[in-house]
């Protein structure tokens, strides 16, 4: 019950105390964003991946900031509970014009969850459901960004609307040819939509800001034709120089249509973008209207907002728990050495908690796993890496579970569980746990795939591993166990408790035999140190099937060659960036304008 009453003076200094450290997030974190675009202007790569790092951390640290406030200025520890339920009610009136609610909803939930008890993890205390609506939220201010801008083009002036759509952006370097490759847009364009004829409303709505990651822009919008809609993006990049230091002359590098393309571009195993976003729920709106298929927490993550992403991923599980009867259980698959590993069969993700202990070779703690997730959560993951959702002391339904997995957890992961009784309901509690998408694991794909499927899938994952180490990381253990295959045939990379920076590693060829007793004996004649990597012994894990090493060795045999490492490591450490695009290279404009150049072309 919410008191009829609100008489304590010191609930609204809190709930001022909490919206202000929201806002002070926020300002730093759309700050740090929108100077994305100088840093790309400046072909600052590093700078943007230092960015990226530190933004992940800002969340964090406001929520500290607003712990210790409460703690020593207000003495939040004494509240009745009363008095907190004022505060909060105080805090839903001071977001009622605030142009990201949402956001500051789940601020106040996280603060609360380190300053008060479990037991008042409900709607009188925290926003267990949404309190202020997102819906129709506007920027009023005068000269304000709108969240997108709509062009009205006619057949004859296309080409002009895509060049002013450009030319808004208004950035600082100069094009290489922008005339020329707005012509490749508009012949895009045209072939995607058949030779168009423009209906009634045909209107071309693109979001204000563009979407840095990695090395690129990204134009994001919808062209609507009649009762048609059309999602494209245009990834803006410098052009390719060898020894060119610093930044080159633009190109538009693609044009991009349909919902799969930018479900490719905003996947769950690429880093978050950095975009200047006042309203970010309308920013997801527009999203959502391009991609309807993508859950809103994602589109949250992708956007760099992940505990809102966490938070509404965590409301969507609790209804899926509602309308749904199937029970969690150990997840198909070879079992791993750290990870115990469980899903629910009606739900697309699945729940990782770490071991409490290893078997041999395994010589790891808990705390250096946790680091390597966390890691993997600050990098670029260039699209091979999938991201983690992570979260602590998440209550389950008892009744949900098969015996065999309470068995299982309670066998490997004792330190992690509690059991008791809440509302009523029997439940076990999991101290810390990691989520992610489901994939089909690659081993277990290339035992029922066709021989093209095959083909695919071996080529896919050479690629995955050549993209994995452009980024500076070494995936550690290669096994066909430790990649998935999502909806859209990629092959991605999910046990992260061996990778290591390409940069820390040491690629080693193997030193010949000093006679004929070490070739025969079978033991390892020479050091190894903790460090030490030799690429040609991946061979015999990985190639035992014959048509699975044919494939690998026309594409991949460089990956079983030290030099090969040892070249990419050399780069890196010279601050070489590596460029990772989120389509395929054939739908590059270069390789367009290459083919049409091309003699007998």
């Amino acid at each position: 019950m919410y008191p009829h009453r609100l008489t304590d003076s010191r609930a609204v200094d809190i709930a001022l105390a909490l919206r202000d450290g929201f806002d002070r997030h926020y300002r730093l974190f759309r700050a740090t964003s929108a100077a994305a675009k100088q840093r790309f202007e400046a072909a600052d790569w590093a700078g943007q991946q230092t960015a990226q790092r530190a933004r992940i951390d800002f969340y964090d640290l406001r929520v500290n900031e607003a712990v210790e406030r409460l703690r020593t200025e207000f003495k939040v520890a004494e509240l009745s509970q009363d008095s907190w339920q004022q505060a909060k009610l105080h805090y839903i009136g001071l977001l009622t014009n605030h142009h990201q609610p949402e956001l500051a909803e789940t601020f106040f939930n996280s603060v609360t969850a380190k300053v008060l008890d479990r037991s008042y993890y409900k709607n009188d205390f925290i926003f267990v459901r949404p309190a202020v609506s997102t819906e129709y939220i506007e920027n009023d201010a005068p000269a304000s960004m709108p969240t997108y801008r709509a062009y009205y083009p006619s057949k004859a002036n296309l080409f002009d609307t895509w060049r002013r759509i450009i030319d808004n952006f208004q950035l600082a370097l100069p094009f290489e040819d922008l005339d020329r490759d707005v012509a490749q847009v508009v012949e895009a364009m045209g072939s995607e939509l058949g030779g168009f004829r423009p209906r009634p409303n045909f209107q071309i709505q693109v979001l204000s800001s563009l979407f840095y990651r990695n090395k690129g822009a990204y134009v994001v919008g919808k062209i609507i034709n009649g009762f048609n809609e059309t999602p494209f993006a245009l990834p803006i990049v410098h052009v390719e120089g060898e020894g060119r230091a610093g930044p080159g002359p633009l190109v538009i590098d693609a044009a991009l249509f349909g919902e799969d393309e930018l479900l490719l571009i905003f996947s769950y195993a690429r880093a978050y973008f950095m975009v200047d976003m006042e309203i970010p729920s309308a920013t997801v709106q527009f999203l959502r209207s391009l991609m309807p298929r993508k859950p809103r927490a994602e589109l949250y993550n992708s956007l760099g907002l992940q505990k809102h992403g966490k938070n509404l991923f965590y409301r969507d599980f609790l209804a899926h728990l509602r309308h749904s009867s199937d029970k969690f259980r150990i997840a198909p698959g070879i079992k791993g050495m750290v990870m115990l590993v469980f899903d629910l069969p009606s739900f697309p993700y699945v729940f990782k908690l770490i071991k409490d202990f290893y078997p041999a070779p395994k010589d790891t703690t808990r705390e250096q796993i946790k680091s390597k997730y966390l890691l993997v959560k600050q990098h670029d993951r260039v699209g091979r890496m999938a991201d983690t959702l992570e979260y602590s002391t998440v209550a389950f339904p008892r009744h949900r579970f098969e015996e065999e997995l309470i068995a299982e957890l309670q066998h490997f992961c004792p330190s992690l569980l509690e059991f008791g009784v809440r509302d009523g309901l029997e439940v076990i509690l999991i101290k810390h746990l990691y989520i992610e998408r489901r994939m089909i694991p690659l081993n277990m794909y290339l035992q029922e795939a066709t021989p093209e499927q095959m083909a695919h899938a071996v080529q896919e994952y050479g690629n995955a591993i050549k993209d994995l180490v452009a980024a500076n990381i070494f995936p550690g253990d290669m096994l066909w166990k430790n990649f998935g295959v999502t909806r859209h045939g990629k092959v991605v990379f999910y046990d992260y408790d061996e990778i290591e920076y390409i940069t820390d590693c040491n690629f080693r060829r193997v030193p010949a035999p000093r006679h004929e007793e070490d070739e025969m004996s079978g033991e390892i004649w020479y050091s190894v140190g903790p460090k030490d990597v030799f690429p040609e012994t991946f061979g015999p894990f990985l190639l035992g099937n014959p048509q699975v090493r044919e494939t690998f060795m026309a594409h991949h045999a460089d990956l079983l060659d030290a030099g090969f490492w040892q070249l990419h490591k050399e780069r890196i450490v010279a601050g070489h960036v590596h460029d990772v695009f989120p389509y395929e290279p054939h739908k590059r404009f270069i390789a367009q304008r290459r083919r049409a150049a091309a003699p007998g072309a």
